[in-house]
C-alpha cells in the first residue's frame, strides 16, 4: 500500500474558487484517478492520494483509494482547516472502512489530526491501519499521532508535504517528517523535514487486532460511554 500526500498533484493553495475549479474532478473519471489506477495496476498496489474532488456544484478535500482492480472508495475531509473553508465543502459521507485484502483501513486527512474522534471512529468501525494523507504546518501533529496509535491500537501512516508554498500572500511552510507507527505508538519508518522520501516497511496488520493492555484491560470494552455524553 502506498500512501501519498493531501492535494498531492495540485498544491495546497489556490486564489479563488474559480482557480480550484480549474484543477477539479470526479473521482470516477477523472484524469489523476485515472492515472493513479493505471499505476496500481502495473504495480499491484493500493494507492491512498489526496486530490480536489467535485461533484455537482460542490467541491472536496478528497483522499481516494484504488486498488489493481479499480476505486475501492474515497473520503472527504470533515474538517477544513483555515482558508480552506473558503474554497472547499467540508466532508459529508462519513467515516469508514475500506476492506483490503482481508485488512480494513481507514482514511484521516491532514487537520482531522486534531480532532481524536476522528481515528476512534475509524478504530471503533475495524480499521487497522489509519491512512492520513497531510500537508502539515502545525508543529505538533507527529506527535500527536503517537497518541492516535496508542490509545486505538492502530497502525498509522502520515503522508506529509515537504517544501514551501507562497501565494494568495500567504506563506506556508510545509514539516514534513512522514512517519509510520506502530499500535504501541513505536517509529517504523520517519522521513526528514526538508527532502522528499519514500519509506518502506513491513508490517503485521494483524498486531492491530490486539486491543488489550493487560489480561484485566481492552481498549474498547473498558469505555464507558454512557458517561461521556456532552452534546
Amino acid at each position: 500500500m502506498w500512501v501519498l500526500p493531501e492535494l498531492a498533484l495540485t498544491g495546497y493553495e489556490f486564489f479563488d474558487t474559480t482557480e480550484l475549479r480549474r484543477y477539479v474532478e470526479d473521482v470516477s473519471g477523472g484524469s489523476s484517478v485515472a492515472w493513479l489506477l493505471a499505476l496500481a495496476a502495473e504495480r499491484g498496489a493500493v494507492m491512498v492520494m489526496g486530490l480536489a474532488e467535485s461533484a455537482g456544484d460542490r467541491v472536496y478535500n478528497t483522499a481516494v483509494v484504488v486498488g489493481p482492480e479499480g476505486l475501492v472508495g474515497k473520503y472527504r475531509k470533515l474538517h477544513l482547516f483555515d482558508r480552506e473553508k473558503a474554497l472547499f465543502h467540508p466532508g459529508d459521507d462519513g467515516l469508514q472502512t475500506f476492506d483490503i485484502r482481508g485488512v480494513k483501513i481507514g482514511i484521516m486527512i491532514c487537520f482531522d489530526w486534531i480532532f481524536p474522534e476522528v481515528a476512534r471512529t475509524l478504530a471503533l468501525r475495524g480499521a487497522q491501519i489509519l491512512c492520513h494523507p497531510s500537508n502539515l504546518v502545525l508543529p505538533y501533529c507527529q506527535k500527536a499521532m503517537f497518541a492516535r496509535s496508542v490509545e486505538n491500537g492502530v497502525f498509522t501512516i502520515t503522508a506529509n508535504r515537504v517544501g514551501v508554498e507562497e501565494r494568495v500572500g500567504r506563506r506556508f511552510v510545509f514539516s514534513g517528517n512522514s512517519q509510520i507507527l506502530n499500535p504501541r505508538g513505536e517509529s517504523l519508518a520517519q522521513a526528514g523535514s526538508e527532502t522528499i522520501e519514500a519509506k518502506v516497511v513491513d508490517i503485521e496488520p494483524e498486531a492491530a487486532l490486539n486491543k488489550e493492555i493487560t489480561s484485566a484491560n481492552h481498549l474498547f470494552r473498558d469505555r464507558r460511554p454512557t458517561f461521556y455524553g456532552l452534546e
